[in-house]
């Protein structure tokens, strides 16, 4: 069994070979690569301390958590929770049930609401874009109202709509009283919820999350411009949103793209506007400066091959059926071992597709995962004459190796 290889090219790609483990494996374990399946891989690093009371930095591609803290419990969000009410708003346009064209009436109750404000006139009509533009720059609570209730005729039947939907996603750490943030004792949100759901705004509505990165919204005369830091002096953010109350501190869900290279955000508890912004970006350019990315293996690529017992093939072939990408920090690079593991000779009739084996990578500061390898080919049960063959090579050689 020798020692794995492997190498770099200039992007930084991994190119070795795995190191071939043959041996009893029967629980695979699928370890999902993946924020858009809500669920995140390993942290990578603890690595850094923050000013944050919570925090959560994800890189996107491949689900690794860069920087964790108490991220698990909800909390008051704050303005945070409008991520969930654009979500509906954008589910609905993105289905056709509701144009950008749309107006919805403003009532007493939007009009008089407190707080962050898009400035809504009491009686008039608002076309939904900018009532979306007021909700994701101005961050208006009136805006909220308006649309919650022009799309569910109340601020609570929406909250309902909101709570279905976070059932849905998944997001156990969320309940919501109200579709603007307001304090609310019933109303929370854990930082890993919002940056699942940030991540599902940015991947499912590509098409209206460049709203996020507006820096300024002009309505009734009056020019607000965007909070979040990260859109403003070559920071490489692109979105989402601020918050505050006294509850919960100067807060932020926010992310970046850096040379083709995603990163979620979430803090909460932070002092002051000032605290936001210089953490924010100390934070982020850490994520990016002690991390990389590196490829293992293409989707549908051969990883390696496994020994076929009487089967009309002496092999098969292992096959990522994705893309397997890992975050690791940079000093850990030299250390990683990918090993696939499986239970071999695998008897044959063997079909395209079935889970034969595991690839597990593992490194310095890295918690080892495994990821399932499926056949890349059928094949067929030998003959009587190729099995009888077999059969005898085995009694007078033993399993091939």
């Amino acid at each position: 069994m020798s020692d794995m290889r492997y190498g770099e090219t200039a992007a930084g790609d991994w190119t070795g070979a795995p190191r071939r483990v043959v041996r009893p494996a029967r629980r695979v374990i699928a370890v999902a690569l993946c924020l858009a399946a809500a669920v995140f891989a390993p942290p990578a690093s603890a690595g850094m301390e923050t000013a944050a009371k919570q925090a959560l930095i994800v890189d996107v591609e491949t689900g690794t958590v860069l920087l964790e803290k108490d991220s698990a419990t909800p909390t008051p969000p704050a303005s945070l929770s409008k991520l969930m009410t654009l979500y509906l708003v954008f589910e609905r346009l993105k289905a056709g049930k509701l144009s950008l064209d749309d107006e919805f009436v403003v009532s007493r109750r939007a009009w008089r609401k407190g707080g962050s404000k898009m400035f809504v006139r009491l009686g008039r009509k608002v076309r939904l874009e900018d009532l979306v533009r007021g909700i994701v720059v101005s961050s208006g609570n009136d805006a909220c109202i308006v649309v919650a209730e022009g799309i569910s005729d109340s601020e609570a039947a929406f909250a309902d709509a909101m709570n279905k939907k976070a059932a849905e996603l998944g997001l156990a750490g969320s309940h919501f009283v109200n579709a603007t943030g307001w304090p609310d004792a019933g109303h929370a949100m854990a930082p890993r919820d919002i940056a699942v759901l940030s991540q599902r705004l940015i991947e499912e509505f590509p098409e209206y999350y460049p709203y996020f990165a507006e820096k300024s919204f002009t309505y009734n005369r009056i020019r607000q411009g965007n909070r979040n830091p990260l859109l403003y002096r070559g920071a490489e953010g692109d979105g989402l949103k601020t918050g505050y109350t006294r509850a919960s501190g100067y807060s932020l869900a926010a992310s970046a793209m850096r040379d083709g290279r995603r990163v979620v955000m979430v803090l909460t508890g932070l002092k002051s506007v000032r605290e936001r912004t210089s953490e924010a970006r100390r934070l982020l350019d850490w994520a990016y400066r002690s991390f990389r990315n590196y490829t293992l293996f293409e989707s549908g690529a051969e990883v390696e091959t496994a020994d076929v017992w009487l089967g009309e093939e002496s092999t098969v072939p292992l096959v990522a059926e994705r893309e397997i990408a890992i975050t690791l920090p940079r000093a850990s690079r030299r250390g990683l071992k990918v090993s696939v593991v499986y239970e071999g000779p695998v008897p044959a009739p063997i079909a395209r597709g079935a889970e034969i084996a595991k690839l597990v990578i593992a490194a310095p500061d890295f918690e080892t995962v495994e990821v399932p390898l499926v056949a890349g080919a059928d094949v067929g049960r030998a003959g009587a004459f190729g099995r009888f063959g077999a059969a005898v090579s085995h009694m007078l050689w033993g399993p091939e190796r």
